[in-house]
């Protein structure tokens, strides 16, 4: 799969034949200002919840490129009277077929409203599998037990975990994250772009390498393969 990393918590998937593409916020980003929001490809775009750092562009992107959006069906709805055509509800604990692989909503520890005040539903995360390739998406949240039960029943592969603190769970407890849903190989996401979130990377690296864990830190614009 391909993955490239557009900020933040924002991430582009190439999965099964499909772009997906994960809580857009870009145009907003300072730290991503030398991305192109409309060159950005998507088929699907999931939601985990609704703050504005993880929904400003996704209006845009779903009218440009007739994507339909994924999230919980308070979100879903909202983003219909946005005028966004194309859009599949979910809840916690369903899983859907959709022509690219199989998605499932699970639990997140965080909040949810979104940018003009409407109740944004519980906050989520997606478990995707696509290609014989299983990985997590985390969304916003705090360590939680329940990333056990994806440990023991999902073979991830590679997970998308936050690691800014303050907001989300930090560097150390984002190894334990790793350590309960049973995956070495993480992606770092949700750190630098405000204050309160600047994380230092060399300490976070080798928090994961002294567990035998891998953390990749993605540069801004760029793509890596798993």
């Amino acid at each position: 799969m391909r993955i490239t990393y557009y900020g933040h918590s924002t991430f582009g998937i190439v999965a099964g034949g499909k772009n997906l593409l994960f809580d857009p916020f870009i145009s907003p980003n300072e730290l991503a200002k030398d991305v192109t929001v409309d060159s950005i490809p998507a088929d699907f775009i999931f939601i985990s919840h609704g703050h504005e750092d993880h929904v400003a562009d996704a209006v845009s992107i779903a009218k440009r490129t007739g994507a339909t959006i994924v999230s919980n069906f308070e979100i879903v709805t909202w983003f219909g009277a946005q005028g966004v055509d194309n859009g599949h509800p979910m809840n916690h604990g369903g899983e859907w077929s959709f022509d690219f692989g199989t998605v499932k909503y699970v639990n997140a520890v965080h909040s949810s409203v979104l940018p003009d005040g409407t109740y944004g539903g519980n906050p989520g995360g997606f478990v995707v599998k696509s290609d014989g390739v299983s990985f997590y998406y985390a969304g916003d949240t705090a360590l939680t037990y329940d990333m056990k039960l994806l440990g023991d029943y999902e073979d991830i592969n590679f997970a998308f975990l936050p690691i800014g603190d303050n907001f989300t769970m930090g560097i150390s407890d984002a190894v334990i994250a790793a350590d309960f849903i049973k995956c070495d190989n993480i992606i770092a996401m949700h750190y630098d772009t405000f204050g309160y979130i600047v994380i230092d990377k060399d300490r976070a690296k080798k928090e994961f390498t002294d567990k035998g864990k891998q953390l990749s830190i993605i540069n801004i614009g760029e793509s890596i393969d798993l």
